[in-house]
């Protein structure tokens, strides 16, 4: 974490972990607020990968599985990298800075993720470094946010749909997609402390978790280090999150993505779902249904977080057979019963 970021949020009252914040001192009522209130969160636990060069673009369309070409100064995408089995071995936002691409994942998955991709930069004049400490983000969500970003930050963002992104000054602001109002803000410390005071008045500053509880319930996935090349993209919604591009040409993994999406049909998908668990889950934590062949999992954890008022929110890859016919539990037969719930995008893909 930068160390003037670090900073002002020990100033702002925030318990810092290493790269994250764990509270403002009321866990379980900022966890409350980003349910029903209007939050603002540090987002260091999220690394940025920076690409610049005149041959970016194309170096990355040929590794991701979005549309590198749709992602403009105006637009960003959520997309994977894969492996050449088709496995993802990340999931990212890609968005632009000027010339510059840049990918927001997890920390932890930062540097696997530059080793795998340096790999094939070959004579491709583009460089990839490790830019997590070069910005300062924060993440606003709510109601409200709308109102207030175009009161004190910067008027356009009114118009924004999922997806969008606008640059003000030295701000960078992308609107997320689910059902609460979501923003990011990238830029550098000075600005990104000025966007914060400005809103402080107003929003209730949070925790990381109450962040990824956000995530979770818009149904976006992110992979980590104990998933790295567990899922197929399409087991993670990803198609239906706009994260896929099957008109773009090849790319690492190109091959069984496509047979996948054409050929195939999909046997796994990603599910929200609330858990009662005694221990917090993991994610890569197993499941376990009684309709599931003994020869094959019935599947794994993506992502799980704290639920406000008791359990956890998780998102889970499941046999579609097992999730809407059957029943799924968290590690094994004794294991809590996973509660399916309605993500906010359907699942039929559209063509």
């Amino acid at each position: 974490m930068n160390a003037d970021w670090r900073a002002f949020l020990e100033r702002a009252g925030a318990a810092l972990a290493t790269d994250r914040v764990s509270h403002f001192g009321q866990v379980e009522a900022e966890l409350h607020a980003a349910l029903s209130g209007d939050i603002c969160c540090d987002l260091s636990h999220l690394g940025l990968i920076v690409v610049r060069g005149p041959d970016s673009e194309t170096f990355l369309q040929g590794q991701l599985t979005c549309d590198v070409r749709q992602a403009i100064p105006e637009h960003s995408s959520i997309g994977a990298y894969c492996s050449p089995k088709g496995r993802a071995l990340a999931s990212f936002r890609l968005f632009r800075r000027g010339d510059d691409h840049y990918l927001e994942l997890p920390r932890s998955m930062v540097e696997p993720t530059l080793v795998r991709l340096r790999k094939y930069v070959l004579r491709a004049k583009t460089t990839l470094d490790d830019a997590s400490d070069t910005l300062a983000r924060i993440g606003i969500a709510g109601s409200n946010t709308t109102r207030l970003l175009a009161a004190q930050v910067a008027d356009s963002v009114a118009g924004m749909a999922a997806g969008d992104v606008l640059h003000s000054n030295d701000t960078t602001t992308i609107r997320l997609p689910g059902a609460i109002p979501r923003y990011e803000l990238h830029g550098s410390v000075p600005e990104i402390q000025a966007a914060w005071n400005a809103l402080a008045p107003y929003l209730t500053p949070a925790g990381t978790e109450a962040w990824c509880l956000l995530d979770l319930l818009a149904g976006i996935p992110a992979v980590y280090p104990e998933t790295a090349e567990a899922f197929v993209p399409q087991m993670m919604n990803l198609e239906l999150l706009d994260g896929i591009s099957f008109k773009k040409g090849c790319y690492t993994g190109q091959e069984v993505v496509a047979r996948t999406h054409y050929l195939g049909k999909l046997k796994r998908r990603m599910y929200l779902a609330r858990v009662e668990s005694p221990t917090p889950p993991r994610p890569g934590d197993p499941l376990f249904s009684p309709q599931a062949d003994a020869s094959q999992s019935p599947g794994r954890l993506v992502d799980a977080c704290r639920y406000p008022g008791g359990g956890y929110a998780v998102l889970a890859v499941a046999l579609i057979e097992c999730a809407e016919r059957g029943t799924l539990h968290l590690s094994d037969a004794d294991g809590p019963v996973l509660r399916l719930e309605s993500l906010p995008y359907a699942f039929e893909a559209a063509d």
